[in-house]
C-alpha cells in the first residue's frame, strides 16, 4: 500500500478545510498587532466610539440603532478585542522564534570570537617567546664592537 511507504510522498487529497499559508498568516498578523500598538489606532478606535455615541444620543430616534446602553457597541468592541487578543499573542510567538534563532546565532559568533582570541593571544605569546630568543640590533652592535675591539687589540 503506497500509505505505508515512507519514501514517498503522500497524495494530495481533498479537504473541506480551507488550506492557509501559515506564513503568510503570521506576517498579517503582524502587521495588524504592530497597527494596534501604534497612537493612529488609538486615535481611529476613539473616533470611531465618538462617532458611534454621538450619532446614537444626538440623532432623530428613528435613526438610531443602538440606544443608550450601546450593548452593539460593546459587542463590537469585544469582538475587536476577542480577535485583537489571539493575533498579537500570534505576533509574539513569532517574534519569540526569531529572538531565539538570533540568540543562538550571537552565541555562535561569540564562540568563534572567542576561540580566535584565544588563539591570537597563544600565538602572540609564542611569539613573545621567540623574540626572546632572538639577538636584538642593540645586542648585534655591542657584540661586533666587542669583536672588534678584540680583533684591533690581537694585531
Amino acid at each position: 500500500m503506497a500509505a505505508d511507504r515512507l519514501d514517498q510522498p503522500r497524495e494530495l487529497r481533498r479537504s473541506f478545510r480551507p488550506h492557509y499559508d501559515p506564513e503568510a498568516f503570521g506576517r498579517l498578523s503582524e502587521e495588524i498587532a504592530r497597527f494596534l500598538g501604534t497612537a493612529r489606532f488609538l486615535v481611529y478606535m476613539t473616533c470611531f466610539v465618538a462617532i458611534w455615541i454621538s450619532w446614537n444620543v444626538l440623532s432623530p430616534a428613528h435613526l438610531r440603532f443602538d440606544p443608550y446602553p450601546f450593548i452593539f457597541l460593546t459587542l463590537m468592541l469585544s469582538l475587536q478585542a476577542s480577535y485583537a487578543a489571539p493575533l498579537i499573542l500570534l505576533a509574539q510567538n513569532r517574534q519569540d522564534d526569531r529572538d531565539r534563532v538570533t540568540y543562538e546565532q550571537d552565541r555562535l559568533t561569540s564562540e568563534r570570537n572567542q576561540a580566535d582570541i584565544e588563539y591570537l593571544t597563544r600565538e602572540i605569546a609564542g611569539l613573545r617567546l621567540s623574540m626572546g630568543e632572538l639577538a636584538t640590533r642593540d645586542f648585534l652592535r655591542s657584540e661586533l664592537q666587542r669583536f672588534n675591539e678584540e680583533r684591533s687589540e690581537a694585531s
